[in-house]
């Protein structure tokens, strides 16, 4: 049994919420996107991406795949189809030229998370007190953090921060990263966008989701706090209680 919440919101600054979110509980699959794109083409794209994802989870049967490999491999199928969809948008229509999305996206089977992403939207798991993120951000300021370039404080400030190395629809072919990890009672599994980790920090984070609220309430105290603390970019959060 899992407690799902989810919550979007454009943010002060924000004029359109180019933030989408869709959960899927008969399928026990949660897809977060954030796009990126001139005009309304980043809301485009983020909906096209939470929608073809669905559709191809909806169509076809996730839970006939018990193995990892095969898991893994359905996942980024559901990713490919998105990515071809977003692409073929911006490349045949002007008005979404260059658009492109992160995502984020979990599954539950048999006690177990799968998590695949493309850029900085990202997965967390709260447990037993701590917070820890599972998955890796696509952006020019990890490049740095991984080469020693620059410690993950000084990519807080850095004037490129928010510089995406990979998204989807960015190029023809998408290649997600993908996690696993084992999943027990009383965990949350986070997804959200950088409009959330951008203004709370994980203290805060940690903080909210150890309180033992509900999920929607969880997820509505995290996204007030992040407009409390600027609410510059759009933000969007689903948390899932084991």
């Amino acid at each position: 049994m899992v407690q799902i919440g989810f919550k979007s919101n454009r943010g002060v600054v924000r004029k359109n919420n180019e933030d989408a979110c869709f959960v899927i509980p008969g399928s026990d699959v949660y897809v977060v996107a954030d796009g990126v794109g001139g005009n309304n083409s980043g809301e485009v794209a983020s909906r096209t991406a939470v929608e073809k994802i669905a559709g191809f989870v909806n169509e076809n049967d996730i839970r006939s795949n018990t193995q990892t490999d095969d898991i893994f491999t359905f996942m980024a199928k559901a990713v490919a189809e998105a990515n071809t969809a977003i692409y073929q948008l911006g490349k045949n229509d002007r008005r979404y030229r260059g658009m492109a999305t992160t995502v984020v996206m979990a599954y539950l089977f048999r006690g177990e998370g799968y998590i695949a992403n493309i850029g900085d939207s990202r997965a967390y798991i709260f447990r037993g007190g701590e917070l820890k993120r599972i998955t890796k951000d696509h952006t020019y300021v990890n490049e740095l953090i991984d080469k020693g370039v620059i410690t993950e404080d000084e990519a807080e400030t850095h004037r490129q921060k928010n510089v995406i190395t990979k998204a989807l629809g960015a190029e023809p072919v998408a290649e997600p990263d993908f996690y696993k990890l084992p999943l027990r009672s009383g965990d949350v599994l986070m997804l959200c966008t950088d409009g959330l980790y951008g203004e709370v920090g994980e203290e805060k984070i940690l903080e909210v989701l150890g309180a033992g609220s509900n999920m929607n309430d969880t997820c509505a105290e995290l996204v007030d706090l992040a407009i409390r603390a600027g609410g510059r970019d759009n933000i969007t959060v689903v948390c899932v209680r084991i």
